[in-house]
């Protein structure tokens, strides 16, 4: 007889679940007489094609899809579907509160598309399998449901060609500061101005600043501050970059403003910090 036993070892890079609210599912088929029309929602949208052929509409861009495509849309962004009429668009939609998608700089920070054709028989399993439930209203079907939906978050971020991630949003934010926030997310490394913030935004500086720390409790020149310390933290830990070369990689104006920054934030010096965090590697 031959036995095998296999260990649950955690692993160094820790998937953490989040704290997304899976809202609806539903399942739409495109027939002759349907037209989907631009709209967008406080939360994300997830979007399973489960058969056909179309284009999904992100603001004035269009983007083709097909079986196995997941669509993901952020919040706060306006988008539509069409179907190729030869081959009807067939799909499974969720509606998923607390979740964006976070992506790496320089790409579409509205939405994105991960292909999932070699996985198509699981991911329709599972999502057959959230719609049997909510159809049966059984007891504790909302935490298989729950369940169900963490499981494809974690397929997602698997995605070897998908350089993104779903993230906790900080709170349901109209769709100028939503804007805002993701494009100083995805371009903090680069020298922005309040001014350059409101023109993206098309709204004047004194309106995005008031608007964004109402709905944020911080002005957007603080969370581009907050942001790049965030991301010094991570390169104090794992490289022996110069503080100045750091500095200057974030969008710092000079390394003593990025001293001065990181220790109004953090509590301590960046040095400190790299001390701590990074044993064994000399302080820069």
């Amino acid at each position: 007889m031959s036995h095998n036993r296999y260990k649950i070892i955690p692993a160094k890079d820790r998937i953490v679940r989040s704290n997304a609210k899976m809202l609806y599912l539903s399942t739409a088929k495109y027939d002759g007489d349907w037209h989907s029309v631009p709209h967008a929602h406080t939360f994300a949208e997830l979007f399973y094609v489960v058969g056909g052929v179309g284009q999904f509409r992100i603001e004035s861009d269009f983007y083709s899809v097909s079986a196995g495509d997941l669509v993901i849309v952020n919040p706060n962004v306006e988008h539509t579907e069409t179907s190729l009429d030869a081959q009807p668009l067939e799909y499974i939609v969720l509606g998923v509160k607390d979740l964006e998608l976070s992506v790496k700089e320089g790409q579409d920070n509205r939405f994105c598309i991960a292909r999932f054709k070699r996985k198509q028989a699981e991911i329709l399993f599972y999502l057959r399998t959230m719609q049997r439930e909510i159809e049966a209203e059984a007891p504790g079907y909302e935490i298989i449901c729950q369940d169900l939906l963490d499981v494809l978050v974690i397929y997602l971020m698997r995605q070897t060609d998908f350089s993104a991630k779903l993230t906790p949003i900080p709170k349901q934010a109209s769709q100028t500061c939503s804007v805002v926030r993701r494009y100083i997310d995805t371009h903090y490394k680069e020298d922005l101005s309040l001014e350059e913030l409101a023109k993206i935004a098309h709204v004047s500086k004194y309106y995005l600043s008031h608007t964004f720390s109402k709905e944020y409790g911080i002005s957007p020149m603080s969370y581009l501050s907050m942001r790049r310390i965030e991301e010094s933290r991570e390169l104090l830990a794992t490289t022996d970059f110069p503080l100045t070369e750091i500095a200057r990689f974030l969008g710092f104006s000079s390394g003593s403003y990025f001293s001065q920054s990181f220790r109004r934030q953090e509590g301590i010096s960046p040095r400190e910090y790299r001390s701590i965090h990074c044993s064994g590697q000399g302080n820069q």
